[in-house]
């Protein structure tokens, strides 16, 4: 009778009743006989979905196959449960995505993920053995091993040693308790348990199932994956369904939807195992002590433990739960005393739950503090806390009683989650700059982790490693949104954060799904930004993946001794790099991939561009091919002198070179022109309103435009915008070259150009998968003009153009937007100074920015300082700021005094000496200190005080400009507010202005209007400006400014560092800097005699280091010899490189024939076949 339930019997309506009326009578006829009958069913899951679908009396049998689940591990392997979750698991996964909401077809593939992995679970729990019930810490010390260079030591607990007994753990594969996300359990009773929450989860999943089964509005889709010729006659068994007007056909459907989707709890991680209900949230600084602790004094480190534990599982005593700060002091504050001079200091605070539905009471841990450290701070950081509102406090200090009355342990309570209440006014913190700044630190740059058992694991192991943090909700949304997003937020703001937990999160997820690995790539300008964020990204991977590890494997994790290498990163050869030369021949393994613009765009060349196209733009042989590219210095020093002063008198060459790539050549009006570029109609007939930049000087700047184009033809050159047109042209005329990747991040988007946009577009197959975050009020780059609606508008048009085309393509879901505005980097003294430039820009530019809401601080502080007063024809009031002649001050690694330009430096230099750290506002983007001295900066602008005084005019309304009525004069100040406003974002905690220009006058006035600034005059107490630093800290900061190529900088922090090496190392770097920017200025003499310079100083650095670094050097060195006219020299330095294919090339240059037979005989098998016979040919000639 089982083949009434064929397929061939229910496609048509005769037959489906007949299989229905047998399922009827088989389900009255007991357990054994429905069982063999859907045993049968799901040999095909494809029947069993549609005969349930369509089924009257399903709920019977659902029933009963629900009360029936297996409550053992050890039943559910061969049940009918696990065979149906099999089967239905994998047939969900078939049905067309449009039909289903996208919650659902998130859900079905984490159940099919969940299912999946659990069953190796279920069989490993099946065969552990305990010795006892006890826990197995209790067996042995998880803190008690020592650690040498090969063997992993463990002293047997005396208790042990008595019973003369064998260990109570045996070894067992981790992995698949890894990949599910769980703990390995140490106990009995803990396997039990993790048991019990696994077949709930896959019970939950059956009835998840089940419930899509009862979806009228999928039978259509149900019958017709099971019978795709004849989905017409599905209407005449299943119940009418009404399907979306704009549903794509399943067999045009791209595989675009069929991948991994952020989930909710792929960044939520659990206490460490045997811990509480309390969820321990402790401070960045409490771990840092917690390891040193755990390194110098054991015992001490053991305490603390056991009280974090006892907190943990609700254990609140007089001794662990006294209140630090006074009863009027707003939310209370806890010390849990450690021993008699330890205090652990925390706080009940109360945190939104994984699903965003509900907030729990947490433990968050501030730090771990001697006696001595217990002050005033508290009392104003509980103050501080209540201004959150009445309800939060409420929701802090209440206490759930006790669950039992034996050990009145109590368990944290649970609450509705509710909207943010508006800020309570507090009273004024009245604290030291001191504890104003360590209040700061605790609010605003404290991350706060979980106590998980992969923070366990670290410091078992004894790692200082990074790990996943709280985000706030507002994060939280943006990782987890599932469309594109474009997020905008000011200077600190995290958006670099949120991009890179949202690829973290995804790359967990697929983890823990049987999909195929998304290809995840984060995009940036800056080649320094994407390795510092793929270095912090592998660190959180590598602290993840010490959860699953056992105590013997963590006792074999060594502490990584990183040298921190002195090389440009730009300098590597191919081989040297960890991904490949062309975008084509990525695989799944390079992915997540951290790159910079200029490397991709490279390798994509590599793929579509002919070798001769690809040699202008990316010639990596050739050492003079560095000079080919047109940065902004090589037009302000090689093109700017040879245009007519006619034209150039009063332009700035910076805002000039602006306007060329950003709106002549990389809008996205040029792409629409015939050549790429703006012709000069087009160009004369932009609307004024949002390019207000030369709205009345166009025909000159495109005169001076068609004189750059000519000169850089004859001359070879190229600029960023010819790079990308060169590309795209060829991308129109065929596919994109290798796999398009699931997700596009795009961070600090406004250093692009639009153009580049629209290539980085093409890169992505995912609709859905698009990040993009910026600050258009940090567009100081040479050619940032854009802003993000721009972007937004020029996407969309490219979105609904590809749709046109591709009717059967996607459904295009609205990017969201988001704001990022708390500022996590600068407190509120900071913040409302920069702040107030950003509402300059908006009143009087408001085209040329993107309007966002308010930016804030966490916590008030001092407000920046503005110098003022002296006298420069009296009085030097350098003097009063740097210290008089021969008792100078030095600044420390935290503090950059920022001038205009390299002139600026140089003449302050000259005036104070080797103070600090001296940087110009471009070098000094994405760096941040503790304080900033932004010095002369009015003084240097090239706008001179009439056109300044146009801030007055948001002072008072006695109309100080003629603004309204010739705006483009003014359009230079609102170029000059972007630069203040870098500079003042790039402090933490001080800001000092100092300038003796009149033409400061006006900003000083505006701000002192609004009392944003405080103004020091002579008579005043000067605030004390230099801190001294570490040697350490200098060497840190040197390292950091070499990888920003700021080489003078760190030339300075190595020698406050007394390193020699690595001054040496900068130097080399430095002179090759000066040589390069001696092309076509200086005389060719003098240029050879400054490549010659560099490379003598790199031979000196190779000479003295070894492996990799050595190389490089003589690599530099070999290069500079090159445009030094030294071929011999050059040959040498190859050959010391290893590079002897050049070196060949070099000596038979030089006509030293000898040398090159000497290297073919050596090293011929290292040389491409047909250079060595070319030389073979020579040497026989010989």
């Amino acid at each position: 009778m089982l083949d009434l339930l064929s397929k061939d019997r229910i496609t048509n309506e005769a037959g489906l009743r007949a299989s229905l009326h047998h399922l009827d009578v088989i389900s009255s006829s007991g357990a054994t006989a429905l069982q063999a009958t859907v045993e049968h069913m799901l040999s095909s899951a494809h029947i069993f979905a549609y005969i349930i679908s369509v089924w009257d009396r399903r709920e019977a049998m659902i029933s009963q196959i629900m009360t029936d689940f297996p409550t053992k591990s050890q039943e559910y392997p061969a049940s009918i449960a696990r065979k149906m979750l099999d089967n239905l698991s994998m047939y969900f996964l078939t049905l067309p995505v449009e039909s289903l909401a996208r919650d659902i077809s998130r859900d079905i593939g984490r159940h099919r993920g969940f299912i999946e992995r659990a069953l190796p679970v279920l069989c490993a729990l099946n065969t552990m053995k305990f010795a006892g019930a006890g826990s197995f810490e209790d067996e042995i010390d998880l803190f008690d091993v020592d650690f040498d260079n090969r063997f992993f030591k463990k002293k047997e607990p005396q208790k042990m040693r008595k019973r003369n007994r064998p260990k109570a753990h045996v070894a067992i594969d981790t992995s698949p308790f890894v990949r599910l996300g769980v703990v390995v359990p140490l106990t009995s009773k803990g396997a039990a348990s993790l048991s019990i929450d696994i077949l709930a989860e896959l019970k939950n999943a059956l009835s998840f199932y089940f419930s899509l089964l009862r979806k009228t509005e999928l039978a259509g889709d149900i019958k017709a994956s099971l019978l795709p010729n004849v989905e017409e006659s599905a209407k005449d068994v299943a119940p009418e369904v009404s399907l979306t007007e704009d549903v794509e056909s399943p067999t045009d459907q791209p595989n675009t939807y069929q991948m991994v989707q952020p989930m909710e709890s792929a960044l939520y991680f659990d206490n460490a195992d045997e811990f509480g209900a309390w969820q321990i949230l402790i401070s960045t600084e409490a771990y840092k002590k917690l390891l040193e602790f755990r390194r110098a004094n054991k015992e001490i480190f053991k305490i603390i433990f056991k009280q974090i534990k006892q907190l943990s599982k609700g254990h609140f005593s007089d001794d662990n739960n006294k209140q630090l700060n006074g009863p009027g002091a707003g939310i209370p504050i806890y010390y849990a005393k450690m021993t008699s001079g330890l205090r652990l200091v925390y706080q009940i605070d109360c945190v939104p739950d994984q699903d965003g539905k509900s907030e729990t009471q947490v433990i968050k841990v501030y730090g771990i503090y001697t006696h001595d450290r217990i002050g005033r701070i508290w009392d104003a950081l509980g103050n501080h806390l209540a201004r959150k509102g009445e309800e939060y406090r409420k929701r802090c200090i209440f206490q759930n009683k006790p669950v039992l009355s034996t050990d009145g342990a109590i368990l944290p309570a649970s609450f509705p989650s509710a909207e943010p209440e508006p800020e309570c006014p507090g009273s004024l913190l009245n604290l030291s700059n001191k504890d104003m700044d360590y209040l700061h630190s605790l609010l605003v740059l404290e991350k706060y982790v979980t106590f998980s058992q992969a923070f366990l694991h670290s410091l078992i192991a004894n790692q200082d490693v990074q790990h996943v943090f709280i985000l706030t909700p507002e994060e939280k949304k943006i990782v987890e949104c599932t469309t594109s997003c474009y997020v905008l937020g000011r200077s600190g703001t995290g958006k670099t954060t949120t991009m890179l937990f949202k690829i973290l999160d995804i790359q967990r997820a697929w983890e823990m799904s049987d999909m195929p690995k998304p290809r995840q790539i984060f995009v940036t300008k800056s080649g320094v930004l994407a390795t510092k964020v793929e270095e912090y990204y592998t660190k959180l991977l590598e602290s993840l993946a010490l959860a699953g590890y056992t105590l013997q494997e963590l006792a074999r994790v060594k502490t990584k001794s990183v040298q921190e290498g002195l090389v440009d990163l730009d300098d590597l050869p191919e081989s040297q790099k960890n991904i490949p030369m062309k975008y084509s021949e990525l695989e799944d393994q390079h992915f997540p991939l951290f790159v910079s613009f200029d490397r991709l765009v490279k390798m994509i060349a590599a793929d579509i561009l002919s070798k001769d196209v690809r040699g202008l733009f990316f010639n990596i042989n050739n050492a003079e091919a560095h000079d080919s590219l047109v940065t902004y210095d090589v037009f302000a020093n090689q093109y700017w002198p040879h245009f007519s002063q006619n034209l150039t008198k009063n332009l700035n060459p910076w805002l000039v070179f602006s306007e060329f790539m950003g709106v002549v050549k990389g809008s996205g009006h040029a792409l629409n022109c015939p050549e790429g570029v703006l012709d000069r109609p087009h160009y004369l007939c932009l609307p004024h309103r949002s390019n207000p930049n030369f709205a009345s000087q166009r025909k000159i700047l495109y005169d001076i435009f068609e004189h750059y184009t000519k000169i850089k033809r004859q001359r070879r050159h190229h600029d960023v915008a010819d790079r990308t047109h060169a590309i795209l042209k060829v991308l129109q005329g065929r596919g994109f070259p290798g796999q398009q990747v699931d997700y596009l991040y795009v961070d600090e988007a406004q250093d692009n150009l639009l153009i580049d946009a629209l290539l980085l577009r093409q890169l992505c197959r995912n609709p859905d998968g698009l990040f993009w975050t910026g600050d258009t009020a940090q567009t100081i780059s040479a050619g940032s003009s854009f802003r993000f609606d721009d972007l937004k508008a020029y996407l969309y048009n490219e979105e609904q153009r590809n749709i046109s085309a591709n009717s059967a393509g996607p459904c295009l879901h609205q990017p969201t937007t988001f704001q990022l505005a708390t500022n996590y980097r600068s407190h509120g003294g900071i913040v409302n100074c920069a702040h107030s430039v950003i509402e300059l820009i908006t009143k009087f530019w408001p085209d040329t920015i993107d309007k966002l809401q308010p930016e804030k601080g966490v916590v008030d502080g001092l407000k920046p300082v503005f110098f003022t007063g002296w006298d420069k024809d009296t009085v030097r009031y350098e003097q009063f700021l740097f210290g008089a002649s021969g008792s100078r001050i030095e600044f420390g690694a935290q503090q950059c005094i920022l001038v205009r330009d390299d002139a600026a430096r140089q003449k302050l230099r000259d005036q104070v000496g080797e103070i600090g750290l001296i940087m110009t506002l471009n070098e000094s983007k994405g760096l941040e200190f503790n304080d900033v001295l932004l010095y002369n900066f009015f003084e240097d602008s090239v706008v001179d005080q009439l056109r300044w005084r146009v801030v007055l005019d948001v002072v008072d309304s006695r109309g100080h400009t003629k603004f309204n009525r010739d705006k483009a004069r003014y359009a230079g100040v609102c170029s000059e507010l972007k630069f203040l406003y870098v500079g003042i974002t790039r402090a933490r905690k001080n800001v000092w202005i100092v300038d003796k220009s009149d033409k400061s006058d006006p900003m000083r006035t505006f701000w002192t209007s609004r009392n944003q600034v405080q103004n020091c005059t002579p008579g005043t107490n000067v605030p004390h400006l230099a801190v001294s630093s570490t040697a350490e800290e200098w060497a840190s900061f040197g390292h950091s400014l070499f990888s920003h190529k700021s080489y003078s900088q760190a030339i300075h922090c190595f020698k406050r560092a007394k390193l020699r090496r690595e001054v040496k190392v900068c130097e080399a770097y430095r002179l090759r800097e000066v040589a390069r920017s001696s092309v076509r200025v200086a005389s060719l003499s003098d240029q050879k005699k400054a490549f010659n310079v560099a490379a003598d100083a790199f031979t000196d650095c190779g000479a003295t280091e070894a492996g990799n670094q050595k190389l490089q050097y003589y690599r530099n060195s070999a290069d500079c010899y090159v445009r030094a006219g030294d071929d011999l020299k050059a040959a040498e330095a190859y050959f010391n490189a290893q590079e002897f294919e050049q070196a060949t090339k070099r000596y038979r240059k030089a006509r030293r024939f000898d040398k090159t037979v000497h290297v073919l005989d050596d090293h011929g098998v290292n040389i491409f076949e047909e250079m060595a016979k070319l030389f073979s040919n020579e040497k026989r000639r010989q």
